[in-house]
């Protein structure tokens, strides 16, 4: 086959440094529109979806081939902490935790993910980011560190 082809959709999901809730409301839609420039002009990603808390977001899209996970997560935190620093958004220094949780999901279970992501802050009245962190590592077989 003379060019490859993919369609793989990703969850993405990270938060804060020791998970302070340090995304305030009043910067919060241009962050995810500075993450959604990053994510389709430097990584030809099509982004569907980016929403969260004061202490994590969630990030649907399309991954690019030519890019691995991991360059396209160090690239957008990294950028994206030290947007929010320089912008002076907060008094003290905004950083991200050192991991990240990503998950594949298939074409049938987008809408579900969507969904899900755009309900962010009214499922966060009912559990913490810890907890639902170590459910989606649960659910999918993976073993967390209480850190």
């Amino acid at each position: 086959m003379p060019h490859s082809l993919t369609k793989i959709w990703i969850h993405l999901i990270f938060g804060t440094k020791e998970r302070f809730p340090l995304i305030n409301q009043s910067f919060e839609n241009q962050l995810y529109n500075h993450i959604r420039n990053l994510l389709e002009k430097d990584f030809d990603c099509n982004v569907d979806i980016i929403n969260g808390t004061a202490d994590h977001i969630h990030i649907s899209f399309l991954q690019n081939q030519n890019y691995s996970l991991a360059e396209i997560v160090k690239n957008i935190k990294g950028n994206s902490s030290h947007w929010i620093n320089q912008s002076k958004f907060l008094k003290a220094k905004f950083a991200w935790q050192t991991g990240h949780g990503a998950f594949s999901v298939s074409e049938s279970m987008i809408n579900e993910v969507r969904k899900y992501i755009a309900n962010q802050k009214e499922h966060h009245k009912k559990i913490s980011y810890a907890e639902e962190y170590r459910r989606f590592a649960e659910k999918f077989g993976l073993s967390v560190e209480n850190r």
